[in-house]
Order: structure tokens, then C-alpha cells, then sequence
């Protein structure tokens, strides 16, 4: 019997690779801080800023050689992610350069344009030499020791704002725990990725909880019990919550147990309670929390949170204008821990609400991109990078608006921290694979002369369908 014409397969549907988007879009990225840059000197000094077409020019080679490094190695990848990163970077490269207008004996900006650099050269080397996330399965106990390490190394160095987060050598430090985060990430998408049908199917249900057995969930536990553990000694309340809400909410994707987010709030409480009982460091913040206008009513003046509560309120709807506002008075942290204050009072209730939008697309991309990637792993990977994101951003903003006490983490790409933004750009880099792989063509299956559908989101190909 020979094959007719009506018997060839479909051509394959060829999804479009929407880079002549992202340049777009990365052209108003870049654009965007530079007219910042310009309006704050206008504001301060009312002249254009000497270095604003230096700052321009390197912002923008930074985003068109990422942009290059994206259309050659991953074609198929989110148009999206790659623009809301340069914008978000140079958006507080801006507000960094503004305070630093009122801080002359503190010069963070040309720092942190170096650490910005190193975050996009680290962007494109992951997105080159990594050819495939898949590898990285292979490595995940590798990357939980490291991770471990680079957790209790700062244990011996001098605590810093009485956190021992910090390594410092011959005045250059960076902090690890950034850094542990991503590999902590890996360890347990694997870990899970390999063992989600014995955490969601065995072991002893007690009302409508199913505990896994201990050999399946004791190895991830004791993992995330030696991190938590560390980071307390550490007096790092804000990584250890982030590490926390990552561990969860990457077993409940992996089990799709709802009682496992009721377990992990049970948890939190706890553990919130205790730290706030036995430790002054934590029990100061819950204080100031609690009572953040006791200083002025002692006579002592408003404290940061206080003044960071003022700055939103100065700010009103519209701001006050880049470069015309008081956010320094809120002291030692204004570039860090409190930076999003200044983007409150000087772009507005609508600015701030225009940056926290960018946060959340680019957590929605991430999350889009776990649910078209074909392998379990990268469909828990993926979360677990943007949950990052995303509980960074919630803890921060929730500290400085005093919805929940201070933590100390910085704000990702905004805030002053060489190494919170080279992680950050990690991040973006192993999301930009991720979304590649799950939007790329499938291949043809020669047995049955059926064409894979190339549309992530095609019923024929669910996404939540495992594929090794």
C-alpha cells in the first residue's frame, strides 16, 4: 500500500519568535531611566546630568547584547522578561543616582551600574553555556551542599546592623545567601520533581491531610530545617521567611495538597511567635512594627519605619517629581531596605503601583512559562524562580508600608546590593530558558505520522501533562 497525499502529516505550526517585540519593548526600557536620569538632574542642579548619554549608551549596549544572546540561543523565549528586567534595573539605577545627589560622602550609583554589568555578563553566560535546564537535575545535592555552605560561612564574620548575612574581604562583600537561594531552588524542584507522586499518594492521612512517609519527606525537610536553622543563627528573618514560603509553596505545586498552605501558615505563625520571643533583634522590629510613631511620642524623633510612612504620604497621588523629595531623612537603609519609599513619595501612589504591576507581569510570565514546560522539573523550577520574585517583593513592600514587621532584604534590581542583582539577573536568565523550551516547536512523531502541537496551550498537549 502506498501513502497518498491525504495521508501526510500537518505541517507543524510555527509560533511566532516575537524578538522584533522585545527590542520594542527594550528600547522604551532603556529610554525610560534615561529620562529619569535627566529629570533628577533638572530637579537638583536644573541642568542636564554630564553623564546621561554615558548612562544611556551602557545602559543600552547591556540590553542589546542580552537582546542578541536571547535571539540567538533562545528564539522561542517570553518577549516580556528580558525588557521588564532592564527596566526595573535601570529604574533604581536612577533612584540610587537621586539619593546619592543628597549623600555626597556615599556614592552607591557607579557601584551598582558595576554590579549591574556582572548581572547581565552572568545573564548571558547562563543563557549560553546553559544548553539545556535539565542538567541541572542532575545536580541537585551538589546544589544543596553548596547552598548549605554558602549559608553558614557568614557565621564567622562580624554581624553587620546585627545580621550575619555579610562577607567582607579587603572592602569588597557580597552576600551568600542571595546566591543560596537560586540552588535551593533547584535542589527542590528536583527533589520533588522525583518524588511527587509518593508525597501526593502515600503515607498516612490524618483528616483530609496526607503525610508522605518520612524516608520520601524527612531528606526535603531536614534540608529546609538546616537552612531555616542557619539563618536564624544568622539573625536573617527575612531570608529565612523567604526560604520558608519557597519550600511550601513548592510542595503544594508538586502535591497539590491545599493543607500543606494551612500547614505552612500554622508554621509561620509559630515560628514568628518564637523568634519575636527569643530573640531582641526580631522582638526590636515586631516592636517598631507595632508601635512605629513611639519615638516621636518618647521625644526622640520618627523612626525609619516612620519616616518611610511619611514619604508615602508626601507622595500623595501623582508624587512630588525624581529628585524633589525627603526620602533621605529615612537614614542608614534609604538606598536598601527602604528605596521603595523614595519611589512612593516622588512618582506617586500611581508610580508605585505602575513598579509593583511590573513585579507581578513578570511573576505571571514565570508562572506562564510552568505551566507550557513539558518535564516536571522545569514546570517546579519555574515556579520556585518566580516565587522568589514574588516573596521578595511582597515581605519588602509589606515592611516599608507597615503591613508586616521589617525584614532588612533588598528589593529585587532596585535597591542598592551587587549581589541581590546578580541573582536577580539569574533568575531572568534560567526563566528565559524555561519559557523558550516550553514555547519551542515539538518534533514530529515519525511512528504514528502525528505532528506535536508547538502551542503550549494546545488541549491536545496539556500542559500539566508530565513529559520526560
Amino acid at each position: 500500500m502506498t501513502a497518498t497525499t491525504a495521508d501526510a502529516p500537518p505541517p507543524a505550526l510555527r509560533l511566532p519568535k516575537r524578538r522584533g517585540i522585545e527590542l520594542a519593548l527594550l528600547i522604551g526600557a532603556v529610554l525610560i531611566p534615561v529620562f529619569g536620569y535627566i529629570e533628577v538632574g533638572l530637579a537638583h542642579d536644573d541642568t542636564v546630568p554630564r553623564g546621561a548619554a554615558g548612562y544611556g549608551a551602557g545602559l543600552g549596549v547591556l540590553a542589546l547584547l542580552a537582546h542578541l544572546t536571547v535571539r540567538f540561543r533562545a528564539p522561542y523565549a517570553d518577549p516580556l522578561l528580558l525588557p521588564i528586567a532592564v527596566l526595573l534595573n535601570g529604574i533604581g539605577l536612577v533612584l540610587i543616582y537621586r539619593l546619592d545627589l543628597e549623600t555626597p560622602g556615599d556614592r552607591a550609583a557607579p557601584t551598582q551600574l558595576v554590579w549591574s554589568t556582572a548581572g547581565v555578563g552572568l545573564f548571558i553566560a547562563v543563557v549560553l553555556l546553559l544548553r539545556d535546564y535539565r542538567v541541572l537535575q542532575r545536580y541537585a545535592y551538589v546544589c544543596v551542599a553548596a547552598a548549605l555552605a554558602l549559608l553558614i560561612v557568614p557565621i564567622f564574620f562580624p554581624a553587620i546592623n546585627g545580621a550575619k548575612i555579610w562577607i567582607r574581604i579587603a572592602g569588597f562583600s557580597f552576600q551568600p545567601g542571595e546566591f543560596a537561594k537560586i540552588l535551593l531552588a533547584v535542589f527542590f524542584a528536583a527533589y520533588l520533581a522525583a518524588n511527587r507522586h509518593a508525597l501526593a499518594y502515600t503515607g498516612r492521612r490524618i483528616r483530609r491531610l496526607q503525610l508522605p512517609t518520612g524516608r520520601v519527606l524527612g531528606p526535603v525537610v531536614a534540608i529546609w530545617l538546616a537552612s531555616v536553622l542557619v539563618l536564624v543563627l544568622e539573625r536573617d528573618l527575612g531570608t529565612s521567611l523567604l526560604f520558608f514560603g519557597l519550600f511550601v509553596i513548592m510542595l503544594y505545586v508538586a502535591t497539590g495538597r491545599t493543607g500543606w498552605i494551612a500547614v505552612g501558615l500554622l508554621l509561620a505563625a509559630v515560628g514568628a511567635v518564637a523568634a519575636a520571643s527569643f530573640e531582641p533583634h526580631v522582638n526590636s522590629r515586631v516592636e517598631t512594627w507595632l508601635h512605629p510613631f513611639a519615638g516621636i511620642e518618647a521625644g526622640r524623633g520618627p523612626g525609619q519605619l516612620a519616616q518611610s510612612l511619611f514619604a508615602f504620604a508626601a507622595g500623595g497621588m501623582l508624587g512630588t517629581g525624581l529628585g524633589q523629595g525627603d526620602s533621605v531623612l529615612i537614614g542608614f537603609a534609604t538606598k536598601s531596605d527602604f528605596i521603595l519609599a523614595t519611589a512612593g513619595e516622588e512618582l506617586g501612589l500611581w508610580g508605585l503601583s505602575a513598579l509593583l504591576l511590573l513585579y507581578a507581569l513578570l511573576v505571571a510570565r514565570g508562572h506562564r512559562a510552568a505551566l507550557a514546560v513539558r518535564d516536571p522539573f522545569g514546570r517546579l523550577l519555574a515556579i520556585g524562580l518566580a516565587s522568589i520574585v514574588a516573596l521578595q517583593v511582597f515581605v519588602i513592600t509589606g515592611g516599608v508600608t507597615g503591613l508586616i514587621p521589617l525584614t532588612g532584604m533588598a528589593m529585587p534590581f532596585l535597591a542598592q546590593g551587587g549581589s541581590s542583582v546578580v541573582t536577580n539577573w539569574i533568575i531572568v536568565a534560567l526563566l528565559i530558558l524555561l519559557s523558550d523550551s516550553a514555547r519551542r516547536p515539538r518534533p514530529a512523531t515519525a511512528e504514528t505520522g502525528v505532528i506535536a502541537s508547538a502551542d503550549p496551550e494546545s488541549p491536545r498537549n496539556p500542559p500539566w501533562e508530565d513529559r520526560q
